[in-house]
């Protein structure tokens, strides 16, 4: 390739490579399908890379006269090495999608469209829009609202109709990397999605039950709060459940990522704390494999559900539950000393029993927040050490079962 001279406008201006698929922009320049799906759909970029200009019409049009040159230019460098460039296949059209749709009407037909839109949904991303705009998705999310858990225990055959179409609905809306605009429709259908969710998380397969999450979280990111604080408490009952039964990696973080997001609502962490999140919180901080990652969002999840005296007294409850949170503090990363410190923060303002304050010094909580006032883990991290520790002064600063090297460390 170094000694072949190939035309600029072969190479596409995002890959620098030569072109396969060439389409163009509402703005007029050519890129190679591949790299400005990507950068426009999965990127989610609204702009021309060369012109930056905003663009308002996301349609791709094959440059069909470049794609040509493109091929009489490979099969005239054949015997220097270049292969000829397939004609790609067209994109999906609109009509098409709404014919599929429209034909899915027994569940067998059904099963059949499912399958034919996941292919489809895999050739490209323009395929996705494509079925985004036509319908796809309130058809997706109707299998999904008319799943029957109870199906399940009355027929194995039942089953194989029922719960298959489940399962590929929801890997399809997944896959789709739905639109915010498409995510708000969702939001908004009166709870009836989440409600079938939430039932899908309680009685579906752990693929379903993994997609439902993932699926839950996106719809979460772009929620209005108004919407977030009328979360049932059974969908808390199922989050807890999932991250208990640590169905996969991804499935886990999504489930902390839509804690966090919807925890600091209403009466969501007192729901949360009901639901039993705090014991499977602190034996998740227990497992050593945890990433830094999660470990600051099980913190911050903790951290919210011990804004409220449900949570708090999950946490004193539990064997383990100040130990881990303290052991935390200056072992994982900023972010995590942070939040355990505020949880403390929390327990020393809250629950602060002569029992609660002895176990604080006993197991070495106080003498670690000393500790933090020594190092440099951040301003706001050090200004709640110092008020947790200015709290209860009077029953730390001079018990036996402070250390001498940090009693100086002790704020006055």
């Amino acid at each position: 390739m170094d000694e072949i001279d190939v035309p600029p406008f072969f190479i596409c201006p995002i890959s620098l490579e030569i072109m396969k698929d060439p389409v163009t922009l509402s703005t007029g320049i050519t890129y190679d399908r591949e790299s400005i799906e990507k950068w426009l759909f999965s990127g989610k970029n609204t702009t021309c890379p060369v012109t930056k200009q905003v663009i308002a019409d996301c349609e791709l049009t094959p440059n069909h006269t470049l794609r040509r040159l493109l091929q009489s230019w490979c099969m005239l460098n054949a015997s220097l090495g270049i292969e000829r460039i397939p004609t790609p296949k067209p994109p999906i059209s609109k009509a098409q999608i709404v014919k599929l749709l429209i034909d899915a009407k027994s569940p067998q037909q059904q099963i059949k469209c499912l399958d034919t839109l996941k292919s489809i949904a895999a050739e490209n991303a323009t395929n996705k829009r494509c079925m985004e705009s036509s319908g796809a998705v309130e058809f997706l999310a109707s299998i999904v609202c008319n799943y029957d858990p109870t199906a399940t225990e009355e027929s194995l055959d039942y089953e194989f109709d029922s719960i298959k179409p489940i399962d590929e609905a929801l890997s399809i809306l997944y896959s789709l990397q739905l639109s915010e605009a498409s995510l708000k429709n969702l939001m908004g259908k009166n709870g009836d999605l989440i409600l079938s969710l939430t039932r899908v998380m309680q009685r579906g397969s752990y693929e379903s039950r993994a997609y439902a999450v993932l699926l839950l979280k996106s719809m979460a990111e772009i929620a209005d709060p108004m919407q977030l604080i009328n979360f049932r408490p059974q969908l808390f009952i199922e989050l807890v459940q999932v991250l208990h039964d640590q169905i996969s990696k991804q499935a886990s973080k999504a489930t902390l990522q839509l804690l966090v997001s919807i925890c600091p609502w209403g009466r969501n962490k007192i729901k949360a704390a009901e639901a039993g999140v705090v014991p499977v919180l602190i034996d998740l901080l227990l497992d050593s494999s945890s990433e830094r990652r999660a470990c600051e969002m099980i913190l911050t999840v903790l951290d919210a559900v011990c804004g409220c005296a449900e949570g708090r007294s999950e946490l004193l409850k539990h064997g383990a539950g100040l130990a881990i949170v303290s052991k935390k503090i200056l072992r994982v990363s900023q972010v995590a000393s942070e939040r355990a410190v505020r949880i403390l923060l929390s327990i020393a303002k809250f629950c602060a029993t002569s029992k609660v304050l002895q176990e604080m010094q006993q197991l070495g909580v106080v003498a670690k927040l000393c500790l933090v006032l020594q190092l440099d883990c951040g301003s706001k991290t050090k200004e709640k050490a110092r008020e947790v520790l200015k709290l209860h002064a009077r029953v730390w600063k001079n018990s036996p079962c402070m250390p001498t090297n940090l009693i100086s460390s002790y704020p006055a």
